[in-house]
């Protein structure tokens, strides 16, 4: 039996996130629910989410070396944001239709792999985005998404 991908492997490489997620914030500033959200992000920003979800996906560790970024920093991106699920299932949305349009894998398994991290990660998103401090520690791990299920139900400390 042949290695399994990781789901970085799977998808390409990383001009493969780095396509996906430029296009996508092209769509999320020109969005009138969006816009102003991302209105004011930096000039990096978008690479930084494409290394970032390349990462926790398997790819190189471009987020926490290069990047300079961890967990705690990306959590941190949503502090005091008050994003709301109207936001949530824009964002995921304009993504998931980027990504048809940049033609992603669309296999059964790889897109139930990706469609379950970004619910994950959205959803979190909004939890911390009404907290006024980070909750999670600047040595906390990156997460890790592959191939199965999740480790259960989510309960924020």
């Amino acid at each position: 039996m042949s290695k399994v991908p990781t789901l970085f492997e799977w998808a390409g490489n990383m001009e493969t996130f780095e396509t996906l997620f430029s296009r996508f914030y092209d769509k999320v500033l020109k969005d009138d629910l969006l816009g102003d959200v991302f209105r004011n992000m930096s000039p990096d920003h978008v690479q930084h989410v494409a290394h970032f979800v390349a990462e926790v996906f398997g790819g190189e560790k471009q987020y926490t070396n290069q990047d300079k970024g961890s967990h705690s920093s990306m959590i941190g991106k949503h502090i005091g944001k008050m994003l709301d699920e109207e936001k949530r299932q824009r964002w995921m949305q304009l993504l998931l239709v980027t990504a048809d349009e940049v033609g992603l894998k669309s296999d059964p398994e790889f897109r139930s792999a990706f469609v379950g991290y970004l619910e994950w990660g959205t959803r979190i998103a909004v939890i911390n985005s009404r907290l006024i401090n980070n909750p999670v520690d600047q040595q906390e791990p990156m997460p890790s998404w592959g191939w199965g299920e999740t480790g259960g139900p989510y309960i924020p400390e």
